[in-house]
């Protein structure tokens, strides 16, 4: 568990560098895997990394890949369920 916190706060600090520095948030949209091995973010090897940026008016959902342990259905709202976060947008979550 914390070596996913590392990696949530790296890429946190990815981030909000995006908001202070414009041409930071141009060389992550323009070579994303470069930009953030540059920042300490490992990219496993033959992986595609895409950056999108929400908006007020558009937000995008990632999905996550499926859980390959057979999970009953109750579990896996577990597993997904979280905060949406939505940029700008307003989203709203009917379990939270």
């Amino acid at each position: 568990m914390a070596q996913q916190d590392k990696t949530r706060e790296v890429y946190g600090k990815v981030v909000a560098r995006t908001w202070r520095d414009p041409a930071f948030k141009a060389k992550l949209l323009a070579d994303p895997q470069g930009t953030l091995k540059g920042a300490g973010i490992t990219v496993p090897a033959g992986a595609k990394v895409t950056v999108l940026e929400n908006t007020a008016t558009h937000f995008h959902l990632v999905l996550p890949p499926k859980p390959t342990d057979a999970l009953s259905d109750d579990a896996l709202d577990r597993v997904a369920g979280g905060v949406m976060h939505c940029g700008g947008a307003s989203c709203t979550d009917e379990d939270h």
